[in-house]
């Protein structure tokens, strides 16, 4: 679940300008309001700049994060840079939904089907190095040990194991969406009793973009449920089935919409009246996999689409939002969690 924070990063002493002592964490002097990093914005701004220019969108992205984060927020230049920061998300974002559909469109379907499985392959083998990096921050590792400890205590290490590892999946859905858009954000932060989380360095304006943030984490963690649900299948061993259920169970929580949960997200980039086909999904989906938790999110779904908003239609989110909801269902009661 992303989550939104700040991060001045700060540590002049002195104003350069008139000499005004700074707290460590200034971002701007309270006496002459100039910026205390004003150098480091203008290499950054040149640096981005370029980077566009040369069509180099994700580091381009990621030099105007950095200099947002260097500017206070009730400044001028903090709203220009939003600006540039939402502009290349957009950029991003319709390269990510676009990209490779003519080449598709005009290749035979058997060398689509090779294409395909050597992508299956190779998208494998990248995600898995990319899970693997991930745990390489120590606050990421050190929290899901302590969460893995405790739930060892309660259920055993077995299903505490595979419990910690489809949540962590479910995040590093999330980071890998934010590196994809060129977004900062930390790491994943475990917390017993409740979770994780990835904390977001910036707001998120553009509503497709904070559905695809949002909606890549219960993709990623239905991967994972559905994977452990084939090993239960295969194995008939009852700790695998437990886990995918549980899987399918925490992740079909992520999509109410509401507060900061996954679902929330997704339906920001929904207008009303495709908030209205989320909760006849919702519904159906309830209906024919007898899933109780499909009634508190059909109530929630409904109360938000009782809101108005003047958000554009958005049909992938609405399709991941679905898909997601009868997947989740299932998943969820096929081993008995309800």
């Amino acid at each position: 679940m992303p989550t939104e924070v700040s991060a001045p990063l700060a540590t002049a002493l002195r104003c350069a300008s008139c000499g005004t002592e700074l707290a460590p964490d200034a971002l701007s002097c309270p006496a002459c309001l100039a910026l205390v990093h004003a150098d480091r914005l203008k290499e950054l701004a040149a640096s981005a700049e370029r980077l566009e220019e040369s069509g180099q969108l994700v580091e381009a992205s990621g030099a105007w994060n950095e200099a947002l984060s260097l500017i206070p927020r009730s400044a001028q230049q903090y709203t220009l840079v939003q600006e540039r920061v939402s502009a290349l998300q957009a950029r991003l974002s319709s390269q990510t939904n676009g990209a490779g559909s003519t080449a598709a469109a005009n290749t035979p379907w058997y060398k689509r089907g090779i294409a395909g499985v050597v992508a299956v392959a190779a998208l494998l083998l990248g995600k898995l190095k990319f899970l693997i990096l991930g745990l390489t921050k120590a606050s990421t590792f050190f929290s899901m040990f302590a969460f893995f400890g405790i739930y060892w205590n309660l259920y055993g290490w077995p299903l505490a194991l595979g419990l910690v590892l489809t949540i962590y999946i479910h995040e590093m859905g999330h980071v890998a969406m934010l590196k994809r858009l060129g977004i900062h954000a930390g790491a994943p932060l475990f917390i017993p009793g409740f979770g994780a989380l990835v904390l977001l360095k910036q707001h998120i304006k553009d509503p497709s973009v904070d559905a695809k943030i949002g909606l890549a984490g219960p993709v990623w963690g239905l991967g994972a449920g559905v994977a452990a649900y084939l090993v239960y299948a295969a194995t008939g061993i009852g700790v695998w089935g437990a886990i995918a259920g549980l899987t399918g169970f925490i992740n079909l929580f992520n999509l109410i919409p509401v507060w900061q949960l996954d679902g929330s997200r997704g339906f920001h980039a929904l207008s009303s009246w495709q908030r209205w086909v989320a909760v006849l999904a919702i519904g159906i989906a309830g209906y024919v996999t007898g899933q109780r938790m499909m009634l508190v999110i059909g109530i929630v779904a409904a109360w938000r689409a009782f809101q108005r908003t003047d958000t554009k239609p958005d049909t992938s989110a609405l399709a991941t939002y679905i898909m997601l909801v009868f997947a989740l269902a299932w998943l969820s009661v096929s081993h008995s969690i309800r």
